[in-house]
């Protein structure tokens, strides 16, 4: 029976740290080049894990989730465009929407079964929200900036993992008694 007690819902422990810090990096060398940081910081958050190995899974399943839900997506309004040039949302677009998500938990079956969630919502919204002109430039900065997110999250997480951390801090401690 494990005797210590749960930890106070007011601590803020080292991977908040570490997700607060990627996060707010990498919002502001997005706002600092014009861009809107919203899908990076996002991948950030679901990349960020307890460890590496803990971030990779989690990070990849955003990555590789929204690597396929993007460029299916572009696939499947592109089929769609094909029937219906301007768009719109009918029962038409649902059905492609069935035959969407068939494929995507096939594909992510094969190449990265945690993509599915990440992936779904990524065609949905292409589907569904966003306007014929603009569905493979959207597609595409999803893809891109949700790789950043993950990719900063990664590099944390390997550079400041909480031994390392713990090690640096002793260290720093031991100087100031000495």
């Amino acid at each position: 029976m494990n005797q210590n007690p749960p930890p106070s819902p007011l601590h803020i422990g080292w991977r908040t740290i570490k997700t607060a810090v990627a996060a707010t990096l990498v919002a502001m060398v997005y706002c600092a080049v014009g861009r809107n940081p919203a899908f990076a910081c996002i991948g950030v958050i679901f990349g960020i894990g307890s460890d590496m190995k803990d971030s990779i899974k989690n990070g990849g399943n955003r990555l590789f989730g929204t690597l396929i839900g993007g460029l299916l997506s572009i696939a499947v309004f592109r089929l769609y465009l094909i029937f219906f040039p301007h768009g719109g949302h009918t029962i038409w677009l649902a059905l492609f929407l069935g035959l969407g998500i068939v494929a995507l938990i096939q594909l992510c079956l094969v190449y990265w079964p945690g993509g599915v969630q990440p992936g779904g919502v990524v065609l949905c919204i292409v589907l569904f929200s966003t306007p014929v002109e603009s569905y493979v430039s959207y597609a595409l900065n999803r893809i891109f900036d949700t790789a950043v997110g993950v990719i900063v999250a990664l590099l944390i997480n390997y550079l400041l993992p909480r031994e390392r951390v713990t090690a640096l801090y002793k260290k720093a401690a031991g100087f100031k008694n000495s």
